[in-house]
C-alpha cells in the first residue's frame, strides 16, 4: 500500500529519511516534513508492507529552470528511499509512479530529478525508470 503522508506521518518520514540524509537530525527532518506536507506544491508518499513503513518519496513543483526541461512547473523528485531489505521488489517504482501521477494532476508535463555524481545506484535507478541524463555538474566552493 502507498499512502500520501499526513501531518501525523512526519516522524515516520523522518525515521526513513535519516537513513538517506544522515547529515540532518530526525528532529530537523520532522520539522521539514511538517512544512512540506502543509505545502500545496509538494507531497510525500509512504510505502507500507502490512503496517510497516518501508520507503518514502518526496516530490514537489519547481517553477525555476530545471536542467533539460522546457516547461514550468516541473514535477521534481526531491528524494526517494526504500529500506535495504525491501529493495529490488518494485517499491521505488511504485513510489515514483505516485509522484508522477500527482505531478500530472498539478499540470506538469515533465518530471525531473537529480543524484550525486558518485551515487551509481541512484543513477541506475533513474535510468531504469525512464529518466534521461540532462547534464553533469561539479559544484565548487572556497573560503575567502
Amino acid at each position: 500500500m502507498i499512502k500520501a503522508a499526513k501531518n501525523d506521518d512526519c516522524n515516520t518520514l523522518a525515521e526513513l529519511a535519516i537513513q538517506m540524509w544522515d547529515n540532518s537530525t530526525t528532529e530537523e527532518l520532522t520539522e521539514d516534513f511538517s512544512k512540506i506536507i502543509s505545502s500545496d506544491t509538494s507531497v510525500c508518499y509512504i510505502k507500507y508492507i502490512d503496517t510497516v513503513p518501508v520507503g518514502f518519496a518526496q516530490c514537489g513543483l519547481r517553477n525555476d529552470y530545471v536542467e533539460g526541461t522546457d516547461s514550468s512547473p516541473v514535477g521534481y523528485l526531491e528524494g526517494i528511499f526504500v529500506k535495504e531489505e525491501h529493495r529490488n521488489k518494485g517499491y521505488a517504482k511504485e513510489l515514483l509512479a505516485a509522484c508522477e501521477k500527482w505531478a500530472k494532476t498539478m499540470g506538469c508535463t515533465e518530471f525531473a530529478s537529480d543524484c550525486e555524481l558518485s551515487n551509481i545506484n541512484s543513477l541506475n535507478f533513474h535510468i531504469s525508470m525512464g529518466f534521461c541524463e540532462a547534464n553533469r555538474i561539479i559544484c565548487l566552493t572556497k573560503h575567502i
